[in-house]
């Protein structure tokens, strides 16, 4: 197995653990592994899996090479999936988070090793023993190295009450998870911490005094012409009707067809499989020097180095700025998982210009994508030997 083969992998087992911990997703009697060769084979694997419905983009030689979308993105209306169903990004959205949060970094506006209590003013972490000589950072915050706790979130439904930011934070009703402290010493391990990310959002909001998801738009989006996507959880009439509902593992809606989640930074992020692909290609680009229209190569060469040892127990995957990474030799290979109620969905890429996104709207749809993945390499294979 060489070794994009053994990240993608690496990624499979980290969307399985990400789903395992989640409260709000059920993979148990997830289908046996079924072998395909070709992607018109897919609907069947949907079938097989009661996904209703996945989209794929496929980078090649630094541009997409490839849209595919199959089955459908409501179980209920039996509208077809197509290249501009917006799906859930899930954990996903951390990364293109991250990418906003070192925007600012670049431009001067926050250090990335600096206490964050220097930068919140709507609420601020709390001081303890663990922070006594070491102090909370966005370096930290990003990279899940910060001590702080809460490892997801498991949304709203659309009938329920949405809590305010620094409820979520102080785990004050009508928030549905704990409050965020810090039970660790910063900078001494790798826990993965959903709650670190809502810090950093709480920092990026008082600094610059906006909603987030207008940061987020202003930052990343609109300058990687990822028109589709959007960090709002109020959906447009326009975007509603673009939206993919999430199924459980029966394959039916789940109630309110999907939640809501103002904790943007660590899973609020709607998009397309396109327009993810952009944003893996622009990185791509950074890092040969030949765009900077968000980061410089070096800011995304510092997201893409691993900050701290081998995390989920694995031996070659390690975490950055947003970013899994694995590093053999002078190959990086940088993505991540993403998984909540109803979407999962994977993404990595390559120094080499290659990459994938695969996003689904059931919650086999981790078992899908790792089949999906194996497809996808089994084309890159052959078209490197037809060479």
């Amino acid at each position: 197995m060489n070794a994009y083969n053994r990240f993608t992998r690496s990624l499979s087992l980290i969307l399985s653990i990400l789903v395992l911990s989640a409260c709000s997703s059920d993979s148990s009697n997830t289908p046996a592994g079924h072998s395909v060769n070709n992607f018109s084979e897919i609907p069947g694997l949907l079938e097989i899996y009661n996904v209703p419905g996945v989209s794929i983009a496929i980078i090649k030689d630094y541009e997409i090479d490839q849209l595919l979308a199959f089955g459908i993105k409501n179980q209920s209306t039996l509208a077809p999936v197509t290249k501009d169903t917006l799906f859930q990004a899930a954990s996903m959205s951390k990364s293109v988070a991250a990418v906003a949060a070192m925007k600012m970094s670049q431009n001067g506006m926050i250090d990335l090793d600096e206490d964050i209590n220097n930068k919140l003013v709507s609420w601020t972490v709390e001081d303890n023993i663990h922070t006594t000589e070491e102090k909370v950072n966005l370096r930290r915050l990003l990279s899940h190295t910060a001590g702080t706790t809460v490892h997801g979130f498991a949304g709203y439904r659309q009938d329920e009450e949405t809590p305010s930011l620094v409820e979520i934070l102080n785990g004050q009703a009508p928030a549905n998870s704990a409050a965020v402290k810090v039970d660790n010493t910063p900078g001494s391990t790798f826990s993965y911490s959903g709650g670190g990310y809502i810090v950093a959002q709480q920092a990026l909001i008082d600094l610059a005094q906006q909603p987030f998801e207008d940061i987020l738009r202003e930052t990343v989006l609109e300058p990687l012409g990822m028109k589709s996507s959007s960090f709002n959880q109020l959906l447009t009439e326009e975007q509603l009707s673009s939206a993919s509902a999430g199924h459980d593992t029966n394959g039916l809606n789940i109630m309110g067809d999907y939640n809501r989640y103002p904790e943007m930074s660590a899973a609020g992020l709607w998009t397309t499989p396109e327009d993810l692909a952009y944003f893996l290609i622009e990185l791509q680009l950074a890092l040969r020097n030949q765009s900077d229209k968000v980061l410089t190569g070096d800011a995304v060469e510092e997201m893409i180095t691993p900050v701290s040892g081998p995390i989920f127990g694995t031996e070659d995957l390690f975490y950055g700025l947003g970013f899994m990474n694995s590093q053999q030799g002078d190959k990086v290979y940088f993505g991540h998982a993403g998984n909540q109620a109803g979407f999962h969905s994977q993404m990595a890429a390559t120094r080499s210009g290659t990459g994938y996104v695969v996003m689904t709207n059931g919650d086999h749809g981790p078992a899908l994508i790792e089949e999906i993945v194996t497809l996808i390499e089994k084309e890159e294979t052959q078209d490197s030997t037809q060479l």
